[in-house]
């Protein structure tokens, strides 16, 4: 049986080996394998193309969340507005920051954080905004910075899943105070191992940044804050370097697929096909949306003729175990609920091609009748 992966690494390094193996050797060549030359040209690079004048480096995208929330000085006794639809690591990195979530319901359409809700959730407590470009979809960055200027709060904008898309012309990361990245190996722009990285136009914040990223030292052995250990490998910098020459190519091409698989999916019964209303979306993930039929059962069906569809994410943040102190209940947050329990991701990546996506849509319908 012909099986469908949801991602295909392995393809996508197929198309970068030569220069990935020349730029690793180099690097391994050079002793210069914390920091150093490659780390540095890489930062610069990203910043011009977010189209911000500073970027920091670091170890993941979950340790660029702690980082910029420890950069605003935010803590116990503070509130950071967010969705419940996301990874956890998004709310992982308030709570380790001492603050707490809040967390207000999606739009149904664009699965992001509705920016009508956010001030109903704003408290004398509240610090911060952390808006999350899902899936690869921008939030409505014109709405939340106008609210969040209003209100005098911080904006950090979890970009984990959408380096390069953009929100009225303006690439995400340039919107708010932080903008936060993943490298991830199955983000738009993904190495080939963990890695993050912050983006800011504020000097100071990323310098309290660079310091707090190693062990919070200005300089060697002095330390004037308690930090941690996240530096991004000159490997994975090297790697990183070379595709994001290519990474406006290959959204485009996620934006091919994407156009492909709508065309496809027309006039299928029972699925809400997924929306790019302001056109800037870069489709890290193609998710539909099962409303007719059990979503748990059509992928069953589909793994079990070697379609590999995912489900990200079943269920929403306010009700994790881990949060259930925060006084959530099934019902408190309606649409997050509802949708968790209908979306369902098709293989995407660039290297799918179009036969193999016409044999997930042939199988999706067999599937569904």
């Amino acid at each position: 049986m012909r099986k469908i992966p949801p991602v295909d690494l392995a393809c996508q390094y197929e198309q970068i080996a030569q220069e990935a193996n020349e730029a690793v050797l180099n690097v391994l060549s050079s002793g210069r394998y914390i920091n150093g030359p490659v780390v540095i040209d890489f930062e610069e690079k990203f910043s011009q193309y977010v189209g911000v004048s500073q970027t920091v480096s670091c170890a993941s995208g979950t340790d660029a969340l702690y980082l910029s929330l420890r950069a605003l000085d935010i803590g116990i006794g503070d509130e950071v507005i967010t969705s419940p639809f996301t990874f956890i690591a998004t709310a992982e990195a308030i709570t380790h920051s001492g603050a707490e979530p809040v967390f207000i319901d999606i739009d149904p359409e664009t699965f992001n954080l509705n920016p009508e809700l956010l001030e109903t959730a704003i408290t004398p407590k509240t610090k911060a905004i952390i808006p999350v470009h899902l899936y690869g979809k921008p939030v409505d960055m014109t709405r939340v910075m106008e609210i969040a200027k209003r209100h005098n709060l911080f904006v950090i904008e979890d970009c984990a899943q959408a380096t390069g898309a953009h929100w009225n012309g303006q690439r995400v990361g340039s919107f708010g105070d932080l903008g936060c990245f993943s490298f991830f190996p199955t983000k738009n722009l993904g190495g080939c191992g963990d890695g993050g990285a912050i983006s800011t136009n504020n000097k100071e914040l990323a310098k309290a940044m660079r310091e707090l990223k190693e062990h919070g030292s200005s300089k060697r052995y002095h330390h004037e804050n308690i930090g941690i250990n996240s530096r991004l490998d000159a490997i994975q910098a090297a790697i990183l370097r070379i595709k994001l020459a290519y990474l406006d190519q290959s959204n485009k091409v996620r934006r091919n697929i994407a156009d492909y698989y709508n065309q496809l999916l027309k006039n299928v019964p029972g699925i809400v096909l997924p929306l790019d209303i302001a056109g800037g979306h870069v489709w890290n993930q193609y998710t539909i949306r099962v409303i007719k039929d059990s979503r748990d059962s059509l992928r069953e069906r589909l793994e079990n003729s070697g379609v590999i569809a995912m489900v990200y994410y079943p269920i929403p943040l306010h009700l994790q175990p881990v949060y259930q102190n925060l006084g959530y209940k099934e019902g408190s947050l309606p649409i997050t609920e509802k949708i968790c329990s209908q979306v369902l991701s098709l293989p995407m990546y660039p290297g799918l091609l179009p036969e193999e996506q016409e044999l997930v849509i042939y199988t999706l319908k067999e599937a569904i009748e």
